[in-house]
């Protein structure tokens, strides 16, 4: 028996497949830097060209993306996708949050010189860093944020033990 992908693995293949442009942020990014937390959705702030919002329509049809809660499974179109907001969905492979803005309004140009290249089965993503991701999350007001906030630091301070024995050991 062939077992089926992850969900939040298989939502971000297709939309790597499509080359949507965009950044992991959320919940997925505070795991994909190895914190240890758990997460229920992908949450990535796109790109906001038309080509782009091209794109992520064409991989939301794909996944049968609608909103979340909606009973008439109503999708995004190209014009609420070039808005700043905040489009809660959920996809056959489970919720999928797509930003155009997240804290103090920041969007992917704002952020994709915060962004660190991931590797995840044999595909490259853009993740927020986790130094950005924690100077975001200081300032937010959402329980969820505060509680995290000690598992994201001692997670930074872990990596950065490694990294300096890392270079002490090349030297």
């Amino acid at each position: 028996m062939q077992e089926s992908e992850p969900g939040i693995t298989a939502i971000l293949n297709a939309l790597h497949d499509y080359q949507v442009e965009f950044i992991i942020v959320g919940g997925v990014c505070a795991v994909l830097h190895g914190t240890p937390v758990t997460t229920f959705d992908l949450d990535v702030v796109h790109s906001g060209s038309p080509e782009n919002i091209s794109r992520v329509l064409c991989v939301l049809e794909y996944l049968d993306a609608h909103y979340r809660g909606h009973p008439k499974k109503i999708r995004p179109d190209a014009e609420s996708l070039g808005s700043q907001g905040h489009h809660l969905l959920i996809t056959r492979f489970g919720p999928l949050d797509i930003l155009g803005t997240i804290e103090n309004g920041l969007g992917y140009t704002d952020l994709i010189g915060h962004t660190e290249d991931i590797q995840i089965e044999n595909r490259t993503f853009r993740v927020l860093s986790l130094e950005y991701f924690i100077e975001i999350k200081e300032k937010s007001l959402f329980e969820k944020d505060r509680l995290r906030m000690s598992a994201l630091k001692h997670t930074l301070n872990e990596r950065e033990k490694i990294r300096k024995n890392e270079a002490d050991q090349t030297v």
